[in-house]
């Protein structure tokens, strides 16, 4: 048991566990002590767990996994950085450059996910979709920073995964996009459809195959569901409803000119937030009870968007700053 404490490296160490790698060896987390190996999982039987939550694990096995759609999140994050004002970093750059040379040769894989699914890799429209997002952000730090890259090949592969999504992760008989290729169940994951800029929010996408005029019904479909991750029946014992698929579901409903949205979002932060407005991971109702990790970051960024999305909303004039 003592070998799986994790610890941080010496000074001057150079085993693997301190190299970042190359893009192939990247992970979606690291240890607390810089580790990119060893974050072992195991399971602790003699603990039953907050009300008998069991299996009780001790580290993580997500650590593992292929998640296509943090390609995308990283590759926004760093344009959007740009277009806050940070300074221009050629490292940076180039670890964008070297990310979408590695992405452009995995796109098509399945993997588990944003949902870090244990059932086996799948081909899941979300991870599809922020796989879009990673070479549409790259194509527009390019251009608009002047930034040099194989744009012309970024191009070709942007619009070849947004037309397999439309072709394959869009259900035309239900009318909206589904959890992944072949699938006909729902995710909330594909509420931020038009919050990414993959389709618009209303109206047909001009640059997608027939299937994918359609897509524009998926929205509207989705937000008269339950901000569940996915339907419960698919959903581990127990599980509650995920809370930023709440604020996903509010900025959705925001984009299509839904109603308003500040009352709702108010009630949920007044239900899932503490006196100092820290929120949780979810929550199970019947009855009322607040589950999971807490604080969750997740639901934080959510809370974050969705409280600027709403301000612009109601601000128009502050908004166009920003467009």
């Amino acid at each position: 048991m003592g070998a799986n404490i994790l610890r941080k490296p010496a000074v001057g160490e150079t085993g693997a566990s301190c190299r970042a790698g190359s893009p192939e060896q990247l992970q979606i987390m690291y240890g607390v002590g810089w580790e990119n190996g060893g974050l072992w999982e195991w399971e602790v039987p003699w603990l039953q767990g907050y009300e008998k939550s069991r299996p009780v694990r001790i580290g993580n096995a997500a650590h593992g996994q292929l998640q296509l759609d943090v390609f995308g999140e990283v590759m926004d994050a760093l344009y959007q950085a740009r277009r806050g004002g940070i300074p221009e970093s050629e490292p940076a750059w180039a670890l964008e450059r070297a990310l979408l040379a590695h992405l452009a040769s995995i796109w098509r894989e399945p993997d588990e996910g944003i949902w870090e699914v244990r059932g086996g890799r799948r081909q899941f429209t979300h991870s599809k979709m922020m796989a879009w997002v990673a070479f549409d952000r790259g194509i527009k730090s390019a251009h608009e920073f002047g930034l040099q890259g194989p744009v012309a090949d970024w191009h070709r592969i942007r619009a070849e995964i947004h037309d397999d999504v439309c072709r394959n992760g869009f259900d035309t008989e239900r009318g909206c996009f589904v959890q992944a290729y072949g699938s006909k169940e729902l995710d909330a994951s594909l509420l931020l459809t038009p919050a990414i800029g993959f389709l618009p929010p209303t109206g047909p996408s001009r640059t997608a195959n027939r299937r994918g005029d359609r897509a524009g019904t998926c929205r509207r479909r989705l937000c008269a569901a339950v901000p569940y991750r996915q339907r419960r029946r698919r959903l581990p014992p127990g599980e509650g409803a995920f809370l930023a698929c709440s604020f996903w579901l509010a900025d959705a409903c925001i984009l299509l000119g839904a109603g308003r949205m500040q009352k709702s979002c108010s009630s949920v932060c007044s239900i899932c937030a503490n006196d100092v407005g820290s929120v949780i991971r979810g929550i199970r109702s019947p009855p009322k009870r607040l589950i999971g990790n807490f604080p969750q970051a997740f639901s934080h960024i959510s809370l974050v968007n969705t409280a600027h999305n709403l301000t612009h909303v109601e601000q128009p004039v502050e908004a166009a700053r920003w467009r």
